[in-house]
């Protein structure tokens, strides 16, 4: 059986790290593509072969066209083919609508959403050669409410259209064998926000705690596997029922 290959993006810490180094105990062939965090991305690559998987680092600003379009080019050069794409890259910052400046308004737009646009473009064509892949796009828990965000607007906006994008991929693509689907996390323990913030709005979960990258992982084990073959467009809440 030939080794399938992902490429991920955010794949060096948090969240992404824990997906890739889950498909690594599998024996998948990883990339991960990351910005700024080279230790962090030299540690996952090499957990990711001591895991028995094949790993590909590489710094990539997957908001320029250019360099997304490489960055897939690099990986299928590598491998010769990419099996699962997964966009789990995406800034994000608190700010109030009045306060936010023009350079922050578009970051949260070309790191959230126009990656998945130039990725999606750039794998489709191999994914529908082989008849079959798997995309796998987060969102956010309550962006499809269309609800009011004053501190997080322009964050809350590129996720609501990442799940419009979901959906149109999906259409597009489904007749060649490929899935599309977004995965929608509320408040998930990754590292990336203080442990007293997350304190703070267990008692809005409905659960009664907070998410853990395992349930992450277990999501995305399921939306690349053959049981989840006929699952396309779909949005895949992961908040313990918060924003819904």
């Amino acid at each position: 059986m030939t080794q399938k290959v992902a490429l991920i993006t955010g794949g060096a810490k948090g969240i992404g790290r824990a997906i890739a180094l889950d498909l690594a105990a599998q024996q998948w062939s990883v990339a991960i593509c990351y910005r700024t965090s080279n230790a962090a991305a030299d540690e996952t690559s090499a957990a990711i072969t001591a895991l028995g998987g094949q790993a590909l680092a590489v710094q990539c600003d997957v908001s320029d066209p250019q360099a997304a379009g490489d960055l897939v080019s690099r990986v299928e050069s590598r491998w010769g083919r990419i099996d699962a794409l997964i966009n789990g890259a995406g800034p994000y910052h608190r700010v109030n609508l009045f306060d936010e400046t023009p350079a922050g308004w578009r970051e949260m737009f070309e790191g959230n959403l126009h990656p998945i646009f130039y990725l999606g473009q750039a794998v489709a064509p191999g994914m529908k050669a082989r008849k079959q892949g798997r995309i796998i796009n987060f969102s956010m828990a309550n962006a499809d409410q269309m609800v009011a965000q004053p501190e997080v607007t322009g964050h809350y906006i590129a996720k609501a259209g990442v799940l419009i994008l979901t959906r149109t991929l999906a259409k597009l693509l489904a007749p060649y064998g490929i899935t599309v689907n977004a995965i929608s996390p509320g408040f998930i323990d990754s590292g990336s926000a203080p442990p007293e913030e997350l304190a703070g709005v267990v008692k809005r979960i409905p659960a009664g705690y907070i998410g853990s990258v395992g349930d992450t992982v277990a999501a995305v084990r399921y939306l690349l596997s053959e049981e989840a073959r006929y699952v396309n467009g779909a949005n895949l809440h992961l908040s313990g029922a918060w924003g819904i």
